[in-house]
């Protein structure tokens, strides 16, 4: 009976209850939570499912993160699944990727067709240095600011690329599930503040058809981007690069099956890996605290002004074009892509259902890519990081 007992008591022992925290189980709801967003109303379910499953099991069994470590008898102990994973988010390797995918699923054609999209992908970018300055001013060093408003991109590849650049990998956690977390949202902050800034007759406007861009244009593209940008800011070369290196898959026309890897198996492989090591990020202890809370608030303050900023420079550009160009593709200048270009489509239809604005909303959606690289890399210039 005792040898029963003691089995049973072992076997007890060795559950998760007898370890799990008021903490853990409030984080394993919050991951339920982000499961039912993402399954029952489809809010970025790609990102989203592996995020909060990397949740789940990090706050059930937190030594899926262990890092690896040598006992005092000198024997060597391997580190946890999702660390090994996780590491590769800080040496930037996946967040690279993903900007390589990106590139090679995105037609660049309408922002080239109508250049004036950059003023409008960089006007957005203005929430990022706003919330830079905040975040200065909540305490954060001036290293942990940067890395916190680079949210306002609503980019998470640079999120956690610059998080890790920066050496902020203890807030990574909470910068990276605040700023999937806002891309998952994005149809549903952004429309009041558009519908806010513009009148009935401006979110009416219909624009001109887009010019045809040349294949050659297309090709041209991502080389010069390539070498300006990173002339200028050596550092954004492994986002912007591999943007334009998978766009340029894309568009030569004779690596076909180098652009069908890199925006299809590749991609998804990448985003598991990303997601999970992301979800594993956020154990109870590193993001319970006041640090999250500030870093979610900030967020959402950067995307804000970043749509708003869009917005008014669409405005003030269409009084400077005489009605030619509806300020709601302002919006779009943030860098979810191609979503926050499908919610600019979304308002508009909503007031004259005839009018079509995603390509052209495209254009300072994919500007704001590249701008939100550049803010990366400006970030890092200020800061010493190669």
């Amino acid at each position: 009976m005792t040898y029963v007992v003691n089995t049973l008591s072992n076997l007890w022992e060795q559950t998760a209850f007898m370890n799990l925290t008021v903490g853990n189980y409030a984080m394993i709801i919050v991951a339920l939570f982000f499961l039912y967003l993402a399954i029952g109303h489809d809010f970025e379910p790609l990102l989203l499912v592996p995020i909060a499953f990397g949740m789940l099991l990090v706050n059930i069994y937190p030594d899926i993160m262990a890092e690896p470590y040598v006992d005092a008898a000198g024997v060597s102990h391997a580190g946890g699944l999702l660390y090994y994973f996780y590491t590769l988010d800080e040496w930037s390797i996946l967040p690279s990727l993903i900007f390589m995918g990106v590139g090679a699923m995105t037609d660049f054609g309408p922002l080239i067709a109508n250049p004036i999209s950059f003023l409008l992908g960089a006007a957005a970018q203005i929430g990022i240095y706003a919330a830079y300055f905040f975040a200065i001013l909540l305490g954060f060093n001036g290293k942990a600011a940067a890395a916190i408003s680079i949210i306002g991109g609503a980019d998470g590849p640079t999120s956690i690329f610059l998080a890790g650049k920066l050496g902020q990998t203890e807030l990574m956690g909470s910068i990276a599930v605040a700023a999937y977390t806002y891309m998952s949202l994005v149809p549903i902050i952004q429309p009041p503040i558009m519908k806010a800034l513009t009148t009935k007759e401006e979110r009416s406007i219909k624009m001109q058809q887009l010019r045809p861009v040349s294949k050659l244009e297309k090709i041209l593209f991502p080389i010069i981007i390539t070498i300006v940008v990173c002339l200028l800011l050596p550092t954004t070369a492994p986002l912007v690069g591999m943007l334009m290196l998978g766009n340029l898959f894309r568009e030569c026309g004779v690596v076909k099956q180098l652009q069908e890897t890199a925006s299809n198996a590749m991609m998804y492989i990448v985003v598991i890996l990303l997601g999970t090591s992301v979800g594993a990020t956020t154990s109870a202890e590193a993001f319970l605290n006041m640090d999250t809370i500030k870093i979610v608030v900030l967020g959402l303050l950067a995307f804000a002004i970043g749509t708003a900023a869009g917005v008014l420079l669409g405005k003030l550009m269409c009084k400077l074009t005489n009605g030619r160009i509806n300020p709601l593709i302002g919006s779009a200048g943030v860098s979810a892509v191609p979503m926050a270009a499908r919610v600019s489509q979304k308002v508009g239809a909503e007031t004259d259902p005839t009018n079509f604005l995603l390509m052209h909303a495209m254009g300072p959606n994919v500007a704001g890519v590249i701008g939100t690289a550049v803010a990366a890399g400006t970030f890092m210039a200020i800061y010493g990081v190669k």
